[in-house]
């Protein structure tokens, strides 16, 4: 719609836009709840909950066979230790058991060493039983193995659990965007908006892909590796166990004070984004007007915010490791330590310890990991939260069910009974206004900036709802049609060009399911495109962007038109549709518009009254109220607000032409 709509007030420049959603993204503004938000995108996974279950049974295999492989590894230090120490216990004259071995060492004063003694199981003289080694290392080869297998399969079921449920969120956005009023959109900062949809849904794959199957396999290797330990000592389970909450204390103290950064770093990369989505949008004007310094200085300024809110975010959340990493290493050194001394004292093997030691280091290891993961976690709720709020904002009303349907054929009668409207509460800006636009006619509505013209048509195409009275076409309430009914019936012709990525003959099909390329070609050739189309080297098949680079402002004005003439609607609407075209052109272009009419009821918004001398009717708006309503001649005759208008146009003209 073109900019002249009177719409709320926007907020000053810098940041998004107002309204009772503008504030989104706002860093304070808004409390977040990040257990809700969680235990909200947790439920979304429900889908995936069979191949959750199957990921959790993989851990299990994957975690088990890895928390048995130090214990393994533990037996073959003993082997391998008790092997040499039988070999030299043997050469002690008159050994021939172990018994006997700790007899003599305790009879010679070595106390200590037969204390050691007395934990192992030694054949004196007999050596390193190299055949039972070596099958406690294929044992433990085929263990490692079997856990990497399980791993790599719980990893590539991971990845496709996460990937669907991104899927299904953007899909979920992208119905939800479709089911916003475009009163939500207009408030709501563009860039801003493509931030949540696209660098906050990113995200949020990012943080499930890289902490799903982790934070699943570093709970359960805990509960296996605390299992083990106490097995192998209760006593030393329990020391390990002395610098778990002073960890989980840390943790959760970093992650308290990282929380609200990481909101800070998403809502300034929000304005960010929307800054620089407006700025490469208007490059031209902000090139000739000469605010490239203002613009860069508002860039500036954004992106030192989004660094200095990004690097709080990372270095407060980046001392979660290096300081549980601290106390991992304290606990080494008393297990190690209290370790020794029982090996020394023969209440523990020396492969036991080995064992305890790898597993204080595993045990330590994951709960490290869960917390370093903080910030992935708290940057990931944070953009799936924003993502919700955009998923939790209002909709436009649903269609009625059952829905009207239209009587075949359409005639276009257009009547606006009593409508009143307003864009904010205390703001009105219609008020009782009522028209008939019958079949075939061409009803001009023209008047100052902001006199309510192109809401007119909004309201017309349900694009916002009417506060009183009602729009009927051939007799029917258009609140009992469905939009896609009602609005399949019209065609819209923008002041503002919009082309899709694609082809000129997509472009001018873009409203036709299935159009030939013989329609496409009627319809450029009505409407005067097919004549600079074959001068381009590849024709219809010419290849543009959104931004129809390639083609000049007038050539896309008229493949728009194009793409109007061939949907064929019953009912037109032109906003200010020949802004864009030079006066040649423009004369071209409506014998066109008067052949694409004919048989059409058409709603033509005009700034320049020169294009609507032939209007059925014509419209004068001031202020949401029609002030003056006739024909041309009838208009002038009257000598009111059209003739003023009108003058002012011609006098206007002649002072250019003097």
């Amino acid at each position: 719609m073109s900019a002249e709509r009177t719409a709320p007030a926007r907020p000053p420049a810098g940041r998004p836009h107002g309204g009772p959603m503008g504030s989104m993204g706002m860093p304070g503004e808004k409390s977040s709840n990040f257990r809700a938000s969680g235990a909200r995108f947790l439920r979304e996974l429900r889908p995936e909950r069979v191949r959750m279950i199957v990921i959790v049974v993989l851990g299990v295999a994957s975690v088990v066979l890895a928390v048995v492989g130090p214990k393994l590894l533990g037996n073959a230090t003993n082997v391998l230790f008790e092997g040499i120490v039988g070999k030299v216990v043997g050469q002690i004259p008159g050994v021939t058991t172990q018994e006997q071995a700790e007899a003599a060492l305790r009879a010679d004063g070595q106390d200590q060493w037969a204390d050691m003694l007395s934990g192992m199981d030694v054949v004196p003289g007999a050596g390193v039983d190299f055949d039972r080694l070596g099958q406690i290392l294929l044992v433990v080869v085929l263990v490692y193995v079997g856990s990497f297998l399980f791993g790599w399969a719980q990893g590539r079921m991971t990845a496709g659990v996460v990937q669907r449920s991104v899927l299904r969120l953007r899909a979920d956005v992208e119905a939800k965007l479709h089911r916003v009023p475009l009163s939500y959109l207009d408030k709501q900062a563009r860039g801003e908006l493509l931030s949540r949809v696209t660098n906050d849904i990113d995200n949020v794959a990012q943080t499930l892909q890289q902490t799903l199957s982790q934070v699943i396999t570093s709970v359960l290797t805990v509960v296996g590796v605390l299992a083990m330990m106490f097995w192998i000592s209760p006593l030393l389970a329990f020391v390990a166990l002395v610098t778990v909450p002073l960890s989980m204390l840390v943790a959760a103290l970093i992650a308290k004070r990282s929380k609200p950064r990481f909101i800070d770093q998403w809502a300034h990369t929000g304005s960010l984004n929307a800054h620089i989505e407006e700025m490469f949008t208007g490059h031209t004007l902000v090139t000739v007007f000469g605010r490239q310094a203002q613009a860069q200085q508002v860039f500036d300024e954004r992106n030192e915010q989004l660094y200095d809110a990004s690097y709080r975010a990372q270095f407060i959340s980046g001392t979660i490791q290096p300081s549980l990493g601290f106390l991992s290493n304290l606990n080494y050194v008393i297990v190690a330590v209290v370790g020794g001394l029982r090996v020394a004292s023969g209440t523990m093997s020396l492969g036991d310890v080995q064992a305890f030691i790898q597993y204080s280091r595993q045990f330590t290891q994951p709960i490290t990991q869960i917390a370093s993961m903080a910030n992935l976690l708290q940057s990931g709720v944070a953009s799936v939260e924003r993502v919700f709020e955009l998923l939790d904002a209002p909709e436009q009303e649903p269609d009625p069910q059952p829905a009207e349907r239209l009587a075949l054929p359409v005639r276009g009668r257009v009547a606006f009974e009593h409508v009143a409207f307003s864009y904010a509460p205390d703001e009105p800006l219609i008020e009782d206004l009522s028209l008939t636009a019958h079949p075939g006619e061409t009803i001009a509505i023209v008047g100052p900036t902001g006199a309510g013209k192109t809401t007119l048509v909004n309201l017309l195409m349900r694009f916002y709802e009417v506060d009183g009275g009602r729009i009927t076409l051939d007799g029917v309430d258009v609140r009992r049609l469905t939009r896609d009914d009602l609005r399949s019936r019209m065609g819209m012709v923008l002041q503002d060009t919009w082309l899709i990525g694609g082809t000129i003959e997509e472009n001018i099909a873009y409203g036709v399911d299935g159009a030939t390329h013989e329609q496409v070609v009627a319809a450029a050739e009505a409407t005067y495109v097919d004549r600079f189309v074959r001068t381009l080297p590849d024709g219809y098949a010419t290849v543009i962007d959104d931004e129809g680079s390639g083609v000049s402002a007038g050539e896309k004005q008229l493949l728009t038109i194009a793409r109007a003439f061939l949907a064929d609607p019953t009912i037109l609407i032109l906003d200010e549709a020949t802004s864009s075209v030079d006066t040649r052109t423009e004369l071209l272009v409506q014998k066109a518009m008067n052949a694409l009419r004919v048989g059409r009821t058409s709603f033509v918004i005009a700034h320049r009254l020169s294009t609507i001398r032939d209007a059925s009717s014509i419209l004068v708006m001031e202020h949401g109220s029609i002030v003056e309503q006739g024909t041309h001649d009838e208009l002038l005759a009257a000598d009111g607000a059209y003739a003023r208008l009108y003058q002012s146009q011609f006098a206007a003209a002649a002072t250019e032409d003097v």
